[in-house]
């Protein structure tokens, strides 16, 4: 459905009145899961862009508030929540600003130096009190469950790969990673840990976003980024700083394997930028002798 400037007037107007007067503009990028508004200075508003996105409007409203405090950097706070309309049939969220430029709209600085932040950030969020929190779904996408889930996808984008290109080391260390598990008590996953969810400052880390499939459980699909985001030298970095155990990259690896096969296979609609996005992470996990 369109979701533009015009809709986001619309719904302020209608539920939140008070602050009709203020400048609605688009954010670009404006994301995938949902399009982004600034609203006024301080404020942004986030509507899911299609039906299976909702759930995170609710999630992040309930398990914000209970992260924010313990987390190194700013995250969102959620303002308001609102409703579906005659003109929009989600829940959608106005949460507070954050300053910063996405990781994903330039060049890194210093990948040394963001390679310790995030690996900061993720070990403070894996303290929390995981209590209650929740559990790895359809709703976030199963991120922070088991691998075995997208199996049979990653095996027919194999499959469809094969006919083009080497696929035998994809299905090695796909393998691998489904021999192994999460041993110790399930930890906070952001879930979508990717470079446009990630705000910088001077090279530093100065804000993550989009909490919308975070969850209790593995934490294995936040270390994707290792080889999304991250040259050789900062992989180093960013995986000596987490101290984490070696199935659990080889599953991190795997997550960074199935979102980049099933782009490269074309079983997303997407994008040239992102097909080509997919082919370096394929190249770097090829390069990559760090496991």
């Amino acid at each position: 459905m369109r979701i533009d400037e015009d809709l986001v007037v619309r719904l302020i107007e209608a539920q939140f009145p008070r602050w009709a007067d203020l400048h609605i503009q688009a954010v670009s990028p404006g994301g995938w899961d949902n399009r982004t508004f600034r609203l006024g200075e301080d404020m942004l508003v986030r509507l899911p862009s299609a039906a299976a996105y909702a759930a995170q409007v609710e999630r992040e409203k309930r398990w914000l508030p209970r992260l924010v405090a313990h987390l190194p950097v700013p995250i969102p706070t959620p303002l308001a929540k609102g409703e579906p309309s005659a003109d929009y049939p989600w829940p959608w969220s106005i949460f507070t600003w954050l300053d910063g430029e996405p990781v994903a709209s330039g060049a890194l600085e210093d990948p040394a130096t963001l390679a310790r932040d995030l690996a900061d950030f993720l070990r403070a969020l894996e303290r929390i009190d995981p209590v209650e929190g929740p559990s790895p779904g359809p709703d976030n996408f199963f991120r922070g469950g088991n691998l075995r889930t997208y199996d049979s996808e990653v095996r027919r984008a194999i499959d469809v790969l094969g006919k083009s290109q080497d696929v035998v080391p994809f299905t090695a260390f796909w393998n691998e990673a489904r021999a192994t598990a999460w041993s110790r008590p399930p930890v906070w996953v952001h879930g979508d840990f990717s470079g446009g969810n990630l705000l910088v400052s001077t090279g530093h880390l100065c804000g993550v976003i989009d909490f919308g499939q975070c969850v209790v459980g593995d934490p294995a699909c936040d270390l994707a980024i290792a080889w999304t985001l991250f040259d050789a030298p900062a992989r180093e970095v960013f995986r000596t700083a987490l101290g984490l155990d070696a199935g659990t990259w080889a599953r991190g690896r795997a997550w960074a394997i199935w979102k980049a096969l099933i782009v490269a296979a074309g079983f997303i609609d997407t994008n040239a930028v992102e097909k080509a996005r997919a082919s370096v992470t394929l190249q770097a996990v090829l390069a990559d002798r760090g496991l």
